[in-house]
C-alpha cells in the first residue's frame, strides 16, 4: 500500500508538471476554438464537448441549477464552469491541479462577462478539496488514476456532495485494454503521461459504500476518445 501511494504521488506531480508546461499550451488548444490541432486533438475535443454538453442537459432538465451551489473538479480551462455558469448556476468553485489552467479558466470566465461573484477558480489536487456542495462534477480527469486510487477519489468527492456526483473516466473493455497496449488508443505526444481505463463496476460499488445510488449513465465517444458518464444520486 506504502508502495502504492509513492506512485501515486509521483504521477501526481508529474501531471501537475506537464499541465503546466507542455500540456497546458496542447490542452489549450484543444479545448479552444483553434485551428492548430491535428485530428487526433479535433477528435477529443469532439468527444469531450459531447460529454460537457450531457452534463449540461442532465443539470438542465433536473431543474437544480440558479440557487445551487457546484464544485467542478479538475476544471481545466473552463469547459463545463464557463457554461454552467452561463445558463445561470448559485455558485461554481472550479479547481484544476494546474494553476496555468485555473487561471486561464478565470480568464475565459472574465472575457466572457461572467459573474464573477459566482465563480471561483483556484489550483489545487482532487485529493485537497474541501467543503459541501449540491452537485460534484468530475469530468474526464480520472484517466490520471489507476482503479484503487480512482475508487478512493469517488468516496472523497461524494463526501463533498450533498445531493448529486456526475464522474466520466475511460471505461475499461477488452477492445479499449488491446487499443492502449498497441498504442493506437493514446497515440503519439498524449502518452506524455499516463492515461488509465477503468473499470465501471468499482466506481459504482465506490459511490455506492458512500450512500450514493447509480441514476443514469452514457458513453459518449470520437475517434480517440471514449467516456463513460455517470450521474449518482445521494439515497
Amino acid at each position: 500500500m506504502a508502495t502504492d501511494n509513492l506512485q501515486t504521488q509521483a504521477e501526481k506531480q508529474e501531471v501537475k508538471g506537464y499541465f503546466e508546461t507542455t500540456g497546458f499550451d496542447r490542452w489549450n488548444r484543444i479545448y479552444s476554438e483553434s485551428d492548430d490541432v491535428n485530428k487526433v486533438q479535433r477528435n477529443i475535443r469532439i468527444g469531450h464537448q459531447k460529454t460537457v454538453d450531457e452534463v449540461l442537459g442532465w443539470i438542465k432538465d433536473s431543474g437544480e441549477l440558479n440557487e445551487v451551489s457546484f464544485c467542478d473538479a479538475g476544471c481545466g480551462v473552463g469547459s463545463l464552469s464557463l457554461p454552467l455558469a452561463a445558463m445561470g448556476a448559485g455558485s461554481i468553485n472550479a479547481s484544476d491541479i494546474s494553476e496555468a489552467m485555473a487561471q486561464e479558466a478565470e480568464r475565459r470566465a472574465r472575457d466572457a462577462g461572467l459573474n464573477m461573484e459566482k465563480l471561483n477558480f483556484f489550483a489545487s489536487d482532487l485529493e485537497s478539496l474541501s467543503g459541501s456542495f449540491h452537485t460534484v462534477c468530475c469530468l474526464d480527469v480520472f484517466i490520471h488514476y489507476p482503479q484503487s486510487a480512482a475508487e478512493e477519489m469517488v468516496k472523497h468527492l461524494c463526501s463533498l456532495s450533498e445531493q448529486r456526483l456526475i464522474v466520466s473516466f475511460a471505461p475499461y473493455t477488452p477492445l479499449l485494454a488491446l487499443l492502449k497496449s498497441i498504442g493506437q488508443l493514446f497515440p503519439g505526444p498524449s502518452k506524455t503521461t499516463r492515461a488509465y481505463t477503468l473499470k465501471e463496476e468499482g466506481i459504482v460499488q465506490a459511490a455506492e459504500a458512500c450512500g450514493f445510488k447509480l441514476v443514469r449513465r452514457s458513453l459518449n465517444q470520437a475517434p480517440f476518445y471514449f467516456s463513460r458518464l455517470i450521474e449518482f444520486r445521494k439515497s
